[in-house]
């Protein structure tokens, strides 16, 4: 079997080699890193999330988070209350299938009816996490299918149906731009034949899609300053949207809104790498052997679900969202004695959800509701 760093590497190397100026986008970059059907990272038979892998999600620290949305369903229902039909979540990249494990375990418990209503669908692209989610799900397996993303849209509208996804669109590759002389460019990658490794080169920028994107977005012509563009979180957006008949759209991730993402103090963009939990920007490195992501603007998912068809948003961070659905009510009194007792180590995992930066105001949760059409 090739070595699946080369066998990437390699195939980098001819579709540069293809092109007509020996350069790709570094979107298209990013997309052979993490989704070639062979050695992308996100398709390796490979751990990548908690400790033996390269991160770690809210789903990583405990159940709490699947429990606060279940709370959240219940509390809020996304279906028609009148209507007969079953109930969907479809979850949209669930990875290891660990939140969806979690989802259902606490629906089952807490919603029973609900719960034998329900029909859990996952759109996943990895057949290797397709394995782990059938693993993980084996006892709501009754409850759960699998269906490509071409075929949950050409099987739409979808009634009483919530989209649910965690972490999903910082992971979607991105066109990366910068400010030359005043004048906007395109960073590309090229490759590099003495090192025999890829390479950072720019043109001007000339792509009709990103350019309209910095006139919506209206970008900073800041001299030196680097964005993402990540016009595949808002086709999915809008393309989920589309499909969906009457239903919420529920996505966690982080991020923030364009005023945010574009200030002068990130000169340098919002791209990071992850590798054996070690963040770099240095994404020309391991190629497929680290996870590639970029903040996600909230504004423009908004946007891009409004032309969709839905027409209530909802931004708040996670925090809030936690708060709002009882996670505090959830605390329990314990013997101070011991620090590894069940529930001191349930009140550890709320602590850290609520309090630190990364699980409480840098992730956000966005909230988008459609009505059944008249």
């Amino acid at each position: 079997m090739k070595d699946k760093g080369l066998g990437l590497r390699e195939a980098i190397e001819q579709e540069i080699a293809a092109t007509p100026e020996r350069a790709i986008s570094f979107r298209r970059y990013m997309e052979l890193c993490l989704y070639h059907p062979f050695f992308g990272y996100y398709m390796r038979p490979e751990e990548k999330i908690g400790r033996e892998g390269d991160f770690y999600t809210s789903a990583s620290i405990g159940s709490l988070l699947a429990e606060t949305i279940a709370e959240w369903i219940v509390k809020e229902p996304f279906w028609d209350a009148g209507s007969a039909d079953g109930i969907r979540i479809v979850e949209w990249g669930g990875g290891s299938g660990k939140l969806a494990q979690q989802l259902l375990d606490a629906l089952q418990t807490t919603a029973p009816e609900l719960y034998a209503r329900l029909d859990y669908i996952s759109v996943e692209a990895s057949g290797y996490h397709r394995e782990l989610q059938s693993a993980a799900l084996a006892a709501h397996a009754k409850r759960l299918r699998f269906l490509t993303a071409e075929a949950w849209y050409g099987a739409g509208p979808w009634d009483n149906t919530l989209v649910l996804s965690n972490e999903l669109p910082d992971a979607f590759p991105v066109h990366r731009i910068a400010v030359r002389d005043g004048r906007w460019v395109e960073k590309l990658v090229s490759w590099d034949e003495q090192r025999d490794k890829p390479a950072e080169t720019e043109r001007p920028l000339s792509d009709e899609a990103v350019l309209a994107y910095i006139n919506e977005e209206q970008l900073p012509c800041r001299e030196g300053q680097q964005f993402e563009v990540n016009l595949a979180a808002s086709d999915w957006m809008r393309s989920v949207a589309a499909a969906l008949g009457q239903g919420a759209v529920l996505t966690i991730d982080y991020g923030d809104v364009g005023e945010e993402l574009y200030a002068p103090h990130r000169m340098n963009g919002t791209l990071l790498c992850y590798r054996k939990h070690l963040a770099s920007d240095t994404p020309l490195q391991h190629p497929g052997e680290q996870d590639m992501t970029a903040h996600v603007n909230f504004g423009a998912l908004i946007r891009a679900g409004e032309r969709g068809g839905l027409g209530q948003a909802e931004l708040m961070t996670q925090k809030q969202f936690l708060v709002r659905n009882g996670l505090l009510q959830r605390l329990q009194s314990h013997d101070a004695r011991d620090p590894f007792s069940p529930e001191a180590r349930r009140n550890r995992a709320i602590r850290q959800l609520l309090l630190t930066d990364q699980m409480s105001e840098l992730f956000k949760v966005l909230i988008q509701k459609k009505e059944p059409s008249s």
